[in-house]
């Protein structure tokens, strides 16, 4: 049997006063687990807690491993072109663009990402929609901002090749292999 009992003043004050009284009533009536309306919600929602947590933690993980590899990518590209990067500042290019030339491989690698998540996230939210609380499954604001902060994180991680490649000495860069 579960009882509710509502009270003005500090409920760990008048639980003992409660225990004592039941007993007064029938000393044989089982007393435990007394506990106040908000301990009882929060040990209800410590499972959606802890999975929201999880989320959490594994969306932060999955957005570092994507920085790491698109990091990984553009370096690697921003090496295998030193020679002709070279030949284009001995040239004459200016830094902004070397900078811009290794920045719009980087656009071209986050608008495929976006065109492919963005329908695949919006596909994917029947399967997730009874965990959203408080939510839309299609809120537009919420799928905004979580795409600009991985656009802006990946273009950070983009931008450090690209400075790289725009400091790159031409004579060093012509002797490159």
């Amino acid at each position: 049997m579960t009882v509710y009992l509502r009270t003005a003043v500090d409920p760990s004050l008048l639980m003992p006063i409660v225990r004592e009284k039941l007993r007064d009533l029938d000393p044989n009536i089982p007393i435990y687990r007394m506990r106040t309306t908000e301990v009882q919600i929060a040990n209800s929602l410590s499972t959606e807690r802890m999975i929201a947590s999880l989320s959490t933690v594994f969306g932060f993980l999955a957005t570092l491993l994507a920085v790491l590899g698109l990091y990984g990518v553009m370096a690697y590209t921003v090496a295998q072109r030193t020679r002709e990067i070279g030949i284009r500042m001995a040239l004459g290019a200016a830094t902004p663009k070397v900078l811009w030339l290794v920045m719009r491989e980087v656009l071209v690698l986050v608008t495929i990402g976006v065109g492919v998540g963005i329908p695949a996230s919006l596909a994917l939210t029947r399967i997730v929609q009874s965990q959203l609380y408080g939510v839309n499954a299609h809120d537009i604001s919420t799928i905004v901002v979580a795409t600009l902060a991985l656009v802006l994180v990946a273009c950070a991680a983009g931008y450090i090749p690209a400075l790289r490649a725009s400091r790159i000495d031409p004579i060093r860069a012509l002797r490159y292999e």
